[in-house]
């Protein structure tokens, strides 16, 4: 039979005591077009806080309101644009009074590497040169809303509604244009980074208001503490100064 030995009960305290606590994983719920910039602040927030660990979920703002909203584990939800924000805030799914203007954007049209003729203006690309155009659903994708408004205010949504080439978010819109697929796209200005080579800034986009990114914990998070540390971490220098670094406007 084997031989079993008897430890003292201090000694098993102690072997108890001494294994590792295990992180406290929460998730944050990010715009597409912050998958760099965040990649890195979790990474330095998890170095600050060694008992924390970071989960990131990147997708169309829209989308990921609509998973907050049908109760999924998000913790902290970061979007590109106010107005779906303000959804969030007045379903009560984020705690408002905590809500945090974090970075600007800028919209603008980018045209694969290759392109020789470059469109100035929104009214180049009602241009023969122009055949498809990559856009985000506007209904979900804060990128594709502005690119909306602004044909709109152009009068040229209508005329350019056969060009247009849906995309689930702002990333896919560029990644068709990185590939050829399509001859101009509507991105952020800190998405060209993404395809380095792959795309031309045509033009910056006009709008009639800045873009902002809001950030906010999430009302039913299960880590609140932990949620609103992370928060406060991107609105902080470290956080900010990385934000600049990946080309985002201060808010």
């Amino acid at each position: 039979m084997p031989a079993y030995r008897r430890f003292p009960r201090s000694l098993l305290l102690l072997a108890v005591f001494a294994l590792p606590a295990s992180a406290a994983e929460f998730t944050v719920s990010a715009a597409a077009s912050l998958g760099e910039a965040f990649a890195e602040i979790a990474e330095r927030f998890e170095a600050a806080h060694p008992d924390h660990e970071v989960r990131l979920n990147f997708g169309a703002s829209g989308a990921l309101l609509q998973q907050v909203r049908a109760g999924a584990p998000v913790d902290v939800f970061a979007s590109a644009d106010s107005e779906t924000m303000d959804r969030a805030a007045a379903e009560g799914l984020v705690d408002a009074a905590r809500r945090h203007d974090f970075a600007g954007n800028a919209l603008v049209v980018a045209v694969p590497a290759d392109a020789t003729d470059l469109p100035a203006d929104l009214a180049a690309l009602a241009g023969p040169q122009i055949r498809r155009i990559a856009l985000g659903q506007p209904d979900s994708v804060p990128a594709g809303r502005y690119a909306r408004e602004a044909l709109q205010a152009a009068d040229l949504w209508d005329a350019l509604s056969p060009r247009l080439i849906p995309a689930q978010n702002v990333r896919q819109a560029l990644d068709y244009v990185a590939r050829g697929e399509v001859d101009a796209a509507f991105v952020y200005a800190t998405d060209l980074a993404a395809q380095p080579g792959r795309v031309l800034r045509a033009f910056d986009v006009p709008l009639s208001a800045p873009i902002r990114y809001p950030i906010a914990a999430v009302a039913d998070s299960r880590e609140p503490e932990a949620a609103v540390a992370f928060v406060r971490f991107v609105l902080s220098d470290e956080g900010q100064a990385v934000l600049r670094r990946h080309g985002f406007l201060a808010p």
